[in-house]
């Protein structure tokens, strides 16, 4: 408990320093995330919720908190919260039919033994989970790309009022292209940190490739990590086309 109290209060400290003001709205922020996730949960055990419907509205209230409490109300962050939301309901969608497709809803072989004791007959739709998880795990990576984007092009729009919409919207998406890379890389290698373990347990049980591939656990992280290079890959062109658009109707509206 001390350690963590310690890290805690380094993160603390750098992030008010160096962030000042919106750095310790930035620390509270990840509470108030991680309280909206275990609150979520803990629906997700009772039946009469439908675990959909309880994702779309933690990704509603995370994408709140990431970015009109941390940025405040302003059109940069209007867009990237739209552009968000817009974003995960379309790939919604897709991780409803891939998660039951690829029968990778449940637990794999290797947590059986863990598990055996208990019951899991929980009354919940394994497959809903599944695609909860997979969205929670993308909500992030799509806010931030979002707002990467969305503040550059209002920062030109800023300094070049009389851009036009096509000239925004292709700045938006060579600012995508930019960080493109590097956000889908940040994915992947978050889940080989998370997961190094697993992968020396797969190598002592002499698993070979094909059966490393085809292990539940192992797919379901590769998806998970796929899905969310698709997100974010997918609010590129969508923030940048309603940014674009948000800036140049607003000033076509001041000029009128």
């Amino acid at each position: 408990m001390s350690v963590l109290v310690c890290l805690g209060a380094i993160l603390l400290i750098l992030m008010v320093v160096i962030g000042g003001k919106k750095g310790a709205r930035s620390f509270l922020a990840i509470f108030f995330n991680f309280g909206v996730l275990l609150f979520i949960i803990l629906l997700m055990t009772n039946p009469a919720f439908h675990p959909i419907t309880l994702t779309l509205i933690a990704c509603v209230i995370i994408s709140c908190i990431n970015l009109f409490y941390i940025n405040e109300v302003n059109t940069k962050t209007k867009t990237a919260f739209l552009s968000s939301i817009i974003t995960t309901v379309i790939l919604l969608f897709f991780i409803l039919l891939l998660t039951e497709k690829a029968k990778i809803h449940g637990f794999g072989e290797e947590e059986t033994e863990e598990l055996g004791i208990f019951s899991l007959y929980i009354g919940v739709d394994f497959v809903k989970i599944g695609a909860s998880v997979i969205i929670m795990s993308a909500i992030g990576a799509i806010t931030d790309t979002a707002m990467a984007i969305s503040s550059p092009m209002r920062e030109l729009f800023y300094h070049h009022p009389l851009i036009n919409r096509k000239e925004l919207f292709a700045f938006g998406i060579r600012i995508g292209k930019d960080i493109l890379g590097t956000s889908a890389n940040t994915l992947f290698f978050a889940f080989f940190g998370g997961y190094i373990a697993l992968l020396i347990w797969f190598k002592d049980l002499s698993y070979s490739l094909d059966e490393i591939v085809n292990s539940k656990i192992f797919s379901s992280e590769m998806i998970t990590i796929f899905c969310s290079g698709i997100g974010v890959t997918l609010v590129i062109p969508i923030t940048s086309w309603i940014t674009a658009y948000s800036l140049v109707r607003g000033r076509e509206k001041k000029e009128a």
